[in-house]
């Protein structure tokens, strides 16, 4: 039995993740949820957050959306964004201006009020 699951996260600029991971947690309208293989299908509507991916080697990477759709399946999981920031990068100063095009990200939402407080918090843990 494989114990990963394919995540596709795509913006309108085209895809920005597509690879087998272990679970992955999504900031949905209702809260988070995670996702692990073999999941049940679901499709929701997602809101302003970060998306924490564990890859199959267990490192997490992080995306901060503005908002978007999914659609998960027992082996898939299929994310279309509005905005998306990669929050996992090589070097530190590419790190420092993505953390902050995030913050603008989250910023630019105007229905975020409390939810904009948490997801800078998670931001400011990746600096």
């Amino acid at each position: 039995m494989d114990n990963t699951i394919k995540l596709s996260i795509v913006t309108p600029d085209g895809e920005i993740f597509n690879d087998n991971v272990k679970s992955v947690v999504l900031p949905g309208k209702d809260g988070e949820f995670g996702v692990l293989p073999s999941h049940s299908s679901l499709v929701s509507a997602l809101t302003v957050g970060v998306i924490e991916i564990t890859e199959t080697d267990n490192s997490v990477e992080a995306i901060a959306i503005n908002w978007g759709h999914v659609k998960v399946s027992e082996n898939s999981v299929d994310a279309l964004v509005d905005s998306a920031v990669a929050l996992k990068v090589s070097d530190k100063s590419t790190l420092a201006a993505n953390i902050e095009k995030a913050h603008e990200l989250v910023q630019s939402v105007k229905d975020a009020n409390i939810a904009t407080a948490t997801v800078s918090a998670k931001l400011n843990s990746f600096s």
